[in-house]
């Protein structure tokens, strides 16, 4: 399994960002990264120093977005979606981004549930609950 630390997830979308910026051929995993990042200019500064990113601190007390967990679940869900794991998120999001008119205002809602599971399962101490976390995003495309 892939397990990259936290420099490396922020290096590499600050890579995407760069490569995206210079016009350099990117991996296709970094282009879907360039295309959220670009959906996110409040983000841009941010991940267009490398060196700030690796020393950058996102507590919850401080009230800043960690604009790197956010992309990283746009990532994930993207890939979810492709791959349709667990089996129905991809008609599940579809559905919402038709409800919503937008993939992207979709995702953010999607990761309110992806965050609700994985906080049940630290909490819990169980594996994360696919059906759970399908049925929240099924309930928000249904509203």
């Amino acid at each position: 399994m892939f397990n990259p630390s936290q420099h490396d997830v922020r290096r590499f979308f600050c890579e995407a960002w760069r490569k995206q910026r210079e016009g350099v051929v990117q991996e296709p995993m970094e282009t879907l990264a360039a295309q959220w990042i670009e959906q996110h200019p409040e983000h841009h500064t941010e991940l267009g120093d490398v060196n700030a990113a690796l020393a950058a601190t996102y507590s919850v007390d401080s009230g800043r977005a960690n604009p790197f967990l956010h992309l990283s679940m746009h990532l994930t869900i993207s890939e979810q979606c492709s791959i349709d794991q667990p089996c129905g998120i991809r008609q599940a999001v579809e559905l919402l981004a038709a409800r919503r008119g937008s993939l992207h205002d979709a995702h953010h809602e999607v990761m309110e549930c992806l965050g609700e599971m994985v906080w049940a399962s630290q909490r819990s101490g169980l594996p994360p609950d696919g059906h759970a976390y399908l049925e929240c995003v099924r309930l928000r495309a249904t509203r």
